[in-house]
């Protein structure tokens, strides 16, 4: 028996149908981004901001193990699991067809678990990971009475990942929290520590002012994140500055979520209040918005991405 026919005036959405087998190391692709100057990279907690980013005209994208472990309803203290990360990688790849920058905390456990975090993110699709050298349980970079690990035991961390991640192009991304436990020059030793390693980038979290961005460029050259989140220790800084003081990426982990979560919150007093979210309507997305975004036409065929991992 032959397959049914569909209908010809069912038009396949050709966004969603274009397979490259050939496709280009998402690693790769960022690599090629950052030699071209700073990139920015919004915060996705979920699929569908992760295709808000793409069109919006973002180039990469970032997932923070925070917004993560925040979304599903706990604080980022270290029990958002490979697995879980892994998933949303997944979505958020497929969605968005960017690059993914992905937080892998402290690499769930010792080197042998940092080796298959390495292996899995980058089967997931993802672009590049960031490591970070607190002893777990972990916390929020910007919070105090963090601790760390020592450099040597983070050094072995990194260089197992570097070694045996699938891809060259795969980016590792070493992030030290020493500035807010030790001292400055001990986040730039370590940094230098972790780049002899294997890691491909240094991420020095908690920086203070554009003096010690600057400064942390110059004691440690090379491809370098900066992290700008909202009310925590770094001052508001504009991704053309941190291109200029030295710095390939920059990332808004959790802007997005801040945003949306600072709308439900107000729409549910306003329902409360109102018993109707007549008041709110004009900052919800539409019907039509959301189908647009989702490359949807009711009653035309729609297909799952087809990225290669």
């Amino acid at each position: 028996m032959s397959a049914p026919q569909h209908n010809n005036s069912q038009k396949k959405n050709a966004s969603n149908t274009s397979l490259n087998t050939t496709r280009q190391h998402p690693g790769a692709a960022l690599r090629a981004l950052m030699d071209k100057g700073v990139v920015m990279a919004p915060g996705a907690f979920n699929a569908l901001v992760g295709k808000a980013v793409q069109k919006a005209g973002f180039e990469s994208v970032y997932i923070s193990g925070g917004a993560t472990a925040n979304v599903s309803g706990y604080p980022d203290i270290g029990l958002i699991t490979l697995t879980e990360m892994c998933r949303t990688i997944r979505e958020i790849v497929d969605a968005s067809g960017l690059p993914v920058i992905a937080d892998a905390d402290t690499g769930y456990g010792e080197v042998e678990s940092c080796v298959r975090t390495v292996v899995e993110y980058e089967r997931a699709g993802a672009a590049a990971l960031h490591i970070e050298d607190q002893v777990f349980p972990k916390r929020c970079g910007h919070l105090d009475g963090k601790e760390l690990i020592s450099a040597a035991d983070m050094a072995d961390k990194v260089s197992a990942m570097a070694k045996h991640r699938v891809h060259g192009d795969f980016v590792i991304i070493a992030r030290t929290d020493a500035r807010h436990v030790t001292d400055f020059a001990d986040a730039v030793k370590r940094a230098n520590l972790y780049r002899e390693a294997g890691a491909d980038m240094i991420f020095p979290e908690g920086l203070q002012s554009e003096t010690e961005f600057k400064e942390f460029a110059k004691g440690s050259p090379g491809y370098l994140l900066a992290n700008m989140t909202e009310f925590g220790k770094t001052p508001d800084i504009s991704t053309a500055t941190f291109g200029e003081l030295g710095y390939s990426l920059v990332i808004y982990p959790l802007s997005m979520m801040r945003l949306a979560m600072g709308e439900v919150t107000r729409g549910l007093a306003s329902l409360k209040q109102h018993g109707s979210v007549k008041e709110v309507l004009p900052h919800m997305q539409t019907r039509k918005d959301l189908y647009a975004l989702l490359g949807y036409t009711p009653g035309i065929e729609w297909n799952f991405p087809h990225n290669q991992h």
